[in-house]
């Protein structure tokens, strides 16, 4: 990476813990995609719930050529709100989801993704002669 990577703490105490697990994801991102320009995390504790469990949002900016790939991850519903209790675990799927972004971007830059074309992908000739066929 050319900037390294920023990591932020809001509404908790700084986690050495954290940070390297953050890194070492960061790390495995940037092997994913070599093309890696940056990368920002920020980890906040929205809530300090101490019989339920503490609800936790990880943001993560991810700057590549061109472009800036944004991953947020916070349980919406309320069933889900409880269930990743712990910092590590939102982390997980945070990360998991970055990692699903930047495979998709490095598709499409591939030119692997198809892309949704008016006429459903079918030459004009194809057109006229599924017509022909009604």
């Amino acid at each position: 990476m050319d900037i390294p990577v920023e990591i932020v703490f809001h509404n908790m105490p700084n986690s050495a813990t954290l940070e390297v697990e953050i890194r070492d994801r960061t790390d495995k991102l940037e092997r994913r995609f070599q093309h890696l320009i940056g990368c920002r995390v920020s980890v906040e504790q929205l809530h300090r719930r101490h019989q339920s469990g503490n609800i936790y949002e990880v943001h993560i900016e991810m700057r590549v050529p061109g472009d800036d790939l944004v991953v947020s991850h916070e349980p919406h519903h309320a069933h889900d709100r409880f269930t990743d209790p712990n910092a590590g675990i939102a982390l997980r799927n945070a990360f998991k989801a970055a990692e699903r972004r930047l495979i998709d971007y490095k598709q499409r830059l591939r030119g692997d993704v198809k892309s949704h074309d008016d006429d459903g992908g079918m030459a004009e000739s194809e057109m006229h002669e599924a017509e022909e066929h009604r």
